[in-house]
């Protein structure tokens, strides 16, 4: 990388969680060291134009995608490039902007294109946790081109009430819903329809919200748990970005045989599923029941001031502007090990 490795922050993008991306990206910026680091913010707006973003000191709240037009080709020519993704949410977390990296042959953060695809999609990871053994919750699936009436009367007669109903590809929990009816279930399916064609309905589980931060190639570690206290009925949107309702306690207040076993598991699932770089796994725990149940996994988790990925590592000891620094090493290690697998006619 030399001494001063340029670092591109991609953030916006064209789904709902564009938003989130921004403000991610603004406290990245800020955390970066610029002894080490030339940083270039690229946002991608919401209709898919890629832009300078302007890094004004003091910088705003959150990064606009308001700038100088570039193209692809254009930010990622220089050397010494690395990438660091922060679009959240379909193209940009399912593989789609992974795969644009990896045909312009530059180095980024995060997970390759099939465990950011497979990851995404709900119920496509459930499959493969499933595969592993990896507890998790009860569960079914439906596609937005079935009745909601029947979905919801099958969901219901399977799992009980209340249920969740998400879409597959979509996070920051947008689109999702609680249901304690079954007229509450068909409303559910309606508006997590209008997010993706996949539909992932799930029992409610009493329990704490615990997480997980992941980070390594590799040879992946895991950071104490967190656990999240919603300032709402559930862990919504407005809970995570809005309102700083929910409460981040860090470590959780679990046993050590269960903050042990969410380790363990963290880290088995992120291999299952292919992960590297770093993930934030999500579990439901049940203290007096099965125990951890495994939530979902996340491959570009939120960077905000409010986020629990960098919370998690600044309590595991590993500060936000060193967690960056490890995070574009493990960026370059990876591209590096992949270059040895690579096969030309030449």
């Amino acid at each position: 990388m030399g001494t001063r490795a340029r670092l591109v922050l991609l953030f916006g993008g064209r789904s709902a969680e564009h938003d989130v991306s921004c403000v991610s990206a603004r406290h990245v910026a800020a955390a970066a060291d610029r002894e080490r680091f030339e940083v270039v913010a690229v946002g991608i707006s919401r209709s898919g134009q890629w832009r300078l973003a302007e890094l004004a000191d003091p910088l705003p709240d959150r990064l606009d995608a308001d700038g100088l037009g570039v193209t692809p080709a254009e930010i990622f020519a220089e050397p010494g490039t690395v990438v660091f993704p922060l679009v959240h949410g379909p193209m940009g977390e399912d593989g789609t902007l992974q795969g644009l990296l990896e045909v312009a042959d530059v180095p980024y953060v995060g997970s390759g294109v099939l465990a950011s695809a497979v990851c995404m999609d709900k119920a496509m990871a459930k499959l493969a946790c499933a595969q592993h053994q990896i507890p998790q919750c009860r569960y079914r699936t439906a596609s937005a081109g079935d009745s909601t009436e029947e979905a919801a009367r099958e969901a219901i007669a399977d799992l009980g009430l209340p249920l969740f109903v998400k879409p597959a590809n979509m996070g920051s929990s947008v689109g999702v819903s609680r249901a304690t009816t079954e007229f509450e279930t068909v409303k559910a399916l309606e508006a997590a329809a209008q997010y993706d064609q996949t539909l992932v309905i799930e029992e409610a589980v009493t329990g704490q919200e615990i997480e997980v931060a992941v980070l390594g190639n590799q040879d992946p570690e895991a950071s104490v748990p967190g656990e999240i206290v919603p300032g709402a009925e559930f862990y919504d949107y407005a809970d995570k970005y809005l309102t700083d309702g929910a409460k981040l306690v860090v470590p959780a207040e679990i046993p050590q045989a269960a903050a042990d076993q969410a380790r363990d598991l963290a880290v088995t699932a992120y291999r299952a599923l292919r992960c590297e770089g770093m993930a934030r796994v999500d579990f439901l725990y049940e203290p007096n029941g099965r125990g951890m149940l495994i939530s979902e996994v996340n491959t570009i988790p939120g960077f905000t001031p409010i986020s629990m990925y960098p919370k998690l590592w600044e309590a595991s000891g590993l500060p936000y502007p060193q967690l960056i620094e490890t995070l574009v090493a493990l960026a370059v290690e990876r591209y590096e090990r992949r270059l040895q697998h690579r096969r030309t006619d030449r």
